[in-house]
């Protein structure tokens, strides 16, 4: 009669069939519950990708003009705003004048040669402004020019009618119309120049 010896580890072989009847309740209890409520079971190992969709970026491009200005119509504008500063101090002149004989601070000789002496210097302001002018090939400035030399010469004749007001009959009135028209005439040369430069420069 054969004799077998007992194994000293008898758990060793109930072990795996522990494990296995654990596995098979887990996974019938799974896809009961899976089942019932209607979930989908999904294999983790799939590897869900991402798509990026890229932006790319257009470059813009601006473009920008540059206008030269012609040498010949520079030197004139600054010529004429040279000229315009100067009819500001004989304007300043002019008022001052006759505001000293209004407060009776020089003698009526004093006040005629003063007024004379400003008559002098805006008939060389004329001469000086009216030549030579703007570029010949600028119609436009050439245009201008001849509105500015109408206004130098109405600003040199209400100097002429400012002594002639000075040496009226009466009692003041043909000086005061006469330095009303001078410094409305003047104002206008400043401006009008003023808009002529402007205009030139940002075209």
């Amino acid at each position: 009669m054969q004799n077998f010896e007992s194994d000293p580890k008898p758990g060793r072989l109930i072990l795996p069939l522990v494990l296995i009847g654990m596995i098979a309740t887990t996974y019938t209890f799974i896809n009961r519950v899976a089942t019932q409520n209607n979930l989908e079971i999904v294999d983790s190992s799939v590897v869900t990708e991402e798509t990026v969709a890229e932006i790319v970026e257009e470059p813009t491009t601006s473009t920008s003009t540059t206008t030269t200005i012609p040498e010949e119509t520079v030197q004139y504008l600054e010529e004429i705003t040279g000229e315009k500063i100067q009819a500001i101090e004989l304007g300043k002149k002019v008022l001052e004048t006759n505001q000293r004989w209004d407060d009776k601070a020089t003698t009526y000789q004093e006040a005629q040669v003063e007024f004379q002496d400003f008559i002098d210097d805006f008939a060389d302001f004329v001469a000086v402004f009216t030549s030579p002018g703007p570029p010949s090939s600028d119609a436009s400035l050439s245009s201008s020019h001849d509105e500015l030399t109408i206004l130098v010469n109405l600003i040199y004749e209400d100097t002429e009618e400012l002594l002639e007001g000075l040496t009226a009959p009466d009692t003041g009135e043909r000086r005061s119309a006469a330095l009303e028209s001078f410094n409305s005439n003047l104002d206008l040369f400043i401006e009008r120049i003023e808009q002529i430069v402007a205009s030139a420069t940002s075209s």
